[in-house]
């Protein structure tokens, strides 16, 4: 369905030469000479990339429908991450640059979201708090919590963070899985 600059809403996606874009911002300029035009700010769905684009007034798109599926992780095999629908219990297998960096905060039996541009799978995003055990990490001795010191722990997904010095190997942390940060201990 294509649409014109004046549908512009934050948040609506669109293929701008054959790629699509989610609208972050826009301003509609009318300058004293010349025609009107509108500004925006747009981001590439696939890179993650910021850019400022241009367009003429009253411009056409086709507009790009945005679809989030639930999954549940099943387990990995050689660089092979498989998933169940949850809707449709249809199992798929997806290569290990597809599911990127979600693949650090994936334990069986978890459930992951995929994104969809129309009919393709743009990536697959982990749970935003997920809770890992730390498989190996220095120990923490009394004291270590008045230095607020960090020290680096493997979880059980291989992912490896920083934690505070009173982590131990065997504990559950809860994990931010947008930037990799320790949230506490569970």
């Amino acid at each position: 369905m294509a649409i014109s600059t004046a549908d512009f809403k934050n948040g609506k996606a669109i293929l701008i030469e054959g790629k699509p874009y989610v609208i972050i911002e826009f301003q509609h300029v009318k300058p004293g000479k010349g025609g009107a035009f509108v500004r925006t700010k747009v981001r590439d769905v696939r890179t993650g990339r910021v850019n400022d684009l241009t367009f003429r007034a009253g411009e056409k798109f086709d507009e790009v429908r945005m679809e989030q599926k639930e999954v549940q992780f099943l387990y990995s095999d050689s660089g092979e991450y498989y998933f169940m629908d949850l809707e449709t219990y249809e199992q798929m297998a997806l290569m290990d640059d597809v599911v990127g960096d979600a693949a650090l905060w994936l334990k069986e039996n978890d459930t992951a979201t995929m994104q969809y541009a129309g009919e393709e799978l743009l990536g697959v995003e982990a749970q935003m708090f997920v809770e890992l055990k730390v498989l190996d990490t220095e120990p923490g001795f009394k004291g270590d919590t008045v230095q607020g010191g960090t020290k680096p722990a493997t979880l059980e997904t291989g992912a490896v963070i920083n934690v505070p010095m009173f982590v131990n190997q065997g504990d559950v942390l809860r994990i931010d899985t947008r930037d990799g940060r320790y949230i506490t201990r569970v």
